[in-house]
């Protein structure tokens, strides 16, 4: 019997994580069942659970990979942000110019993400399933405390007496613009951004 390649498989996991995307943005976790994604993959039954023995699996795949994404382009904004140029006039400080123009990019990124591919919409459904599920619970406090922790970097390299404190706070700022996205709607990244440089002023 032939061996199955890598990239068969890696294609084959991309197969079976894309169709579980859809379905969970169309119908959510609960009324998703996997017989629904199996059909939706075009796999066979004993093919598809070779992969992911549980929906928990797929979520937590789906959690780690969309996350990994954002942490890779939160380090790229935070290893390209400058700390030596003079701060806009519109700023007391450098660290605050410097924060401001990262948190632009960090919302650009995020409004990029919102806007072209649906499964940014499983973010709200793996934060509430979280609360149910104590090991998806683990799962996402990791991965949040990953990422919160880049934003805690930014504001330790831009000189703040209390980046933890900062970071918390700007980690916030980037889950409520999300929020209000999906949820609410009307507001778009450079509004978001505008406010946010007022309360930096």
């Amino acid at each position: 019997m032939p061996r199955v390649s890598d990239q068969h498989l890696a294609a084959r996991r991309r197969q079976i994580l894309d169709a579980a995307a859809r379905c969970f943005v169309a119908e959510g976790f609960h009324q998703t069942s996997m017989q629904d994604v199996i059909k939706a993959a075009g796999l066979s039954v004993g093919a598809f659970y070779r992969y992911f023995p549980s929906k928990t699996d797929l979520i937590r795949a789906i959690a780690e990979e969309t996350v990994g994404e954002l942490l890779a382009e939160l380090d790229a904004t935070v290893a390209d942000a400058t700390f030596d140029t003079v701060a806009d006039a519109t700023f007391d400080t450098v660290a605050d110019a410097t924060l401001h123009d990262a948190m632009w990019q960090a919302l650009t990124i995020a409004e990029k993400r919102i806007s072209g591919d649906q499964r940014a919409k499983l973010a709200v459904q793996v934060w509430a399933e979280a609360l149910r599920d104590p090991e998806l619970g683990e799962l996402v406090a990791d991965i949040y405390q990953r990422v919160r922790g880049r934003f805690t970097r930014l504001a330790a390299r831009a000189g703040h007496d209390h980046p933890e404190a900062v970071g918390a706070v700007l980690f916030g700022l980037m889950q409520g613009f999300i929020l209000q996205r999906l949820l609410v709607g009307g507001i778009d990244a450079s509004t978001y951004h505008a406010g946010i440089a007022t309360l930096i002023r």
